[in-house]
């Protein structure tokens, strides 16, 4: 395996997550900030190891199975921390539902592939908005700065839970076809 600038950033990525778990539960009052920040570390080197990997030609196979992986799991746990902290139905909800998003396209998206035709599953700008929204949300739900913040976190969660539906929506009509022949 031959580890290239892009990929050993999406490794970073993995090893920040038991730290970015670590920081959550740190009984200090920096730690919401702490934790937030490692998010924002993580959600930059996403962006940017992707677009070193496209700049510099350094596309691995193991870089476009960990990239997508590493961004989940930091994403699924980020959702579970917040629903926890909260602890309400009305986070709760919108963080299960963006979790079960990312399950059922992940498998729709490996389905697709199986019959080879995975790019009528491509990212969409739907899904970039999503997960733009999401992220924001994020952030500010787990920085927890004062009411103002978390009411800007909570409608964008909001936004992102129903896009969320839509961008799934979405993948699952243009998979339509090939899902329900025959």
């Amino acid at each position: 395996m031959h580890l290239n600038i892009p990929t050993l950033l999406t490794l970073f990525r993995v090893v920040l997550i038991p730290f970015f778990v670590l920081a959550f539960y740190l009984p200090f009052q920096w730690a919401p900030l702490a934790c937030a920040l490692i998010f924002i570390v993580a959600a930059i080197t996403d962006w940017f190891d992707g677009y070193l990997a496209r700049r510099l030609k350094q596309t691995t196979r193991f870089g476009a199975f960990l990239d997508p992986v590493a961004d989940k799991v930091m994403v699924a746990i980020a959702l579970v921390l917040v629903a926890e902290y909260f602890h309400s139905w009305w986070i709760t909800l919108p963080a299960a539902t963006m979790i079960a998003r990312e399950i059922i396209i992940s498998a729709l998206r490996e389905w697709m592939a199986e019959i080879g035709k995975r790019s009528s599953v491509a990212v969409s700008w739907i899904g970039k908005v999503k997960t733009t929204a999401q992220m924001l949300s994020l952030v500010a739900l787990l920085w927890r700065y004062d009411t103002m913040v978390i009411g800007i976190g909570v409608v964008a969660f909001y936004i992102a839970a129903v896009l969320t539906f839509w961008s799934m929506f979405q993948y699952l009509n243009a998979a339509r076809g090939d899902l329900f022949e025959g």
